[in-house]
């Protein structure tokens, strides 16, 4: 209910919420100065009337009180009280008043005590001052009271100025809180609209950066960062598109030509040619197919189910199954190097990487599994070898982009579609780390780098394996 009735935007909240604290802080000032105004002004008003009493009762004692006179500034009505309950003395606003209390019948002595009676004859309370003393005639009472008007008017003036100033500085606060309210809202608004008005055709607008370097100006940076952030994948999945497209139309056109020229050609014995060239293109175009269904799953970001694995034995298991590689692989393999992510995904990191060394090396291909760091913070290096021609310096972060081919006709002869790397890179960093291609005597070497798993042992004696993968 109280959400349903309430304010809907936040500076209306904002007002409410400001409104609300300055009310109840302003009630609970009003009570403590009232209450201590009061508590004052009647301390003032008790000491005065008991200063007339204690003279009073000293010429009750010396057996004076024919000589007491009317009450003094600061009392209205003075009484004296034997301990028979008889008037002994009495202003004269109080002549022929019965007693106002019993006198002296608690003992000798001198005793205060201070009530509130009703007015007498007046509008406004009166605070009685009590002293027991003992005279030559016996216990007498004096009773001495004071009217309260001048609390009484303070009481009054005091709450009807907070009952005027009260509503006027509640108004005043509501004013403030909502005209500042709005100011530090405004950029906010702004932010809003130009937001409203960004569709996928227009990643390139940001939003307004108000000159305030506080909370809204960090959260119109964090979305102009975004924005930056949408507008770089919106490039990169065009381009991708674009490139899919391109790389995607050359085999099937070749496809298509062959075999429209196999379906002209009358001759069988050249058939087998021509259905050779296109079952080749068609092996090509399985390869670019589920090249790009894995860039997809991978710029998805679709979690795997990433368990503990030997990087050693995945390695291993991949050059084993490899058929067919015109250069041996020589493995160099430090045993215990544990990490965590995919099995299948691991793999293929490693595939790609041979295959981009078998696809440019001459005689050799190395592929060595390290760990580097000390306890607690330990990775595994993983690098492949060749003695090709190598990665010239400028184009060493370049052949890690998508559809990157540094000899052009020599990977399209090799069928390679420039995807490889850029598929290693991504999976690598999709289990947290990172692929590099480094500086070489001869020939390229990639280095992809790997947590280690938490509990990783410490790294044995790394064991060296010579052997071909082409069995």
């Amino acid at each position: 209910m109280l959400r349903r009735i309430g304010p809907t935007t936040v500076r209306g909240r904002a007002t409410a919420g400001a409104v609300l604290v300055v009310a109840a802080a302003l009630a609970l000032a009003s009570f403590a100065l009232i209450g201590l105004l009061e508590a004052n002004l009647l301390r003032n008003a008790e000491r005065d009337a008991e200063r007339q009493a204690v003279a009073i009762a000293r010429l009750a004692a010396g057996g004076g009180l024919d000589r007491m006179r009317a009450p003094l500034p600061g009392a209205d009505f003075v009484q004296v009280v034997n301990a028979r309950g008889r008037v002994l003395r009495a202003t004269p606003n109080l002549a022929g008043a019965p007693a106002l209390g019993p006198g002296g019948r608690s003992g000798p002595g001198t005793a205060f005590h201070t009530w509130r009676v009703r007015p007498l004859g007046g509008e406004h309370r009166l605070r009685v001052v009590q002293l027991t003393t003992d005279t030559p005639q016996g216990l007498v009472t004096v009773y001495v009271g004071t009217s309260l008007r001048d609390v009484d008017a303070a009481d009054d003036t005091t709450a009807a100025a907070l009952a005027v100033g009260g509503p006027l500085l509640l108004a005043t606060v509501a004013l403030v809180t909502w005209r500042v309210t709005g100011r530090a809202l405004r950029p906010v608004e702004a932010i809003r609209a130009e937001v409203a008005e960004i569709t996928d055709r227009h990643l390139h607008r940001r939003v307004p950066v108000p000159p305030t370097r506080d909370e809204v100006a960090r959260l119109a940076e964090t979305m102009n960062a975004t924005l930056d952030r949408l507008e770089s994948s919106g490039n990169r999945q065009r381009q991708f598109i674009a490139d899919a497209s391109h790389e995607l139309r050359s085999p099937l056109t070749v496809l298509r030509t062959q075999l429209e020229v196999a379906l002209a050609v009358r001759d069988p014995e050249l058939w087998p040619e021509l259905i050779g060239g296109a079952l080749e293109d068609t092996e090509r175009l399985q390869h670019l197919a589920s090249d790009l269904l894995l860039l997809a799953r991978i710029d998805a970001a679709r979690p795997v189910a990433a368990v503990r694995l030997d990087l050693g034995a995945v390695v291993r298991s991949a050059v084993e199954s490899r058929l067919g590689d015109r250069v041996p692989v020589r493995m160099e393999l430090e045993s215990g190097v544990t990490v965590e992510g995919s099995e299948l995904w691991l793999t293929r990191v490693v595939t790609n990487l041979l295959d981009n060394a078998q696809r440019f090396a001459g005689r050799r291909v190395e592929i060595v599994l390290t760990t580097t760091g000390g306890s607690g913070t330990r990775t595994a290096v993983l690098e492949v070898l060749d003695d090709g021609p190598g990665i010239p310096p400028d184009d060493r972060e370049r052949v890690f982009e998508r559809f990157t081919r540094l000899d052009d006709a020599r990977s399209r002869d090799h069928g390679g579609a420039g995807l490889g790397l850029a598929i290693a890179r991504d999976l690598t960093a999709h289990h947290g780390g990172t692929l590099t291609a480094e500086p070489s005597a001869r020939g390229a070497r990639l280095r992809a780098v790997l947590p280690t798993a938490p509990d990783q042992l410490p790294a044995h004696r790394p064991c060296r394996n010579g052997g071909s993968s082409g069995r």
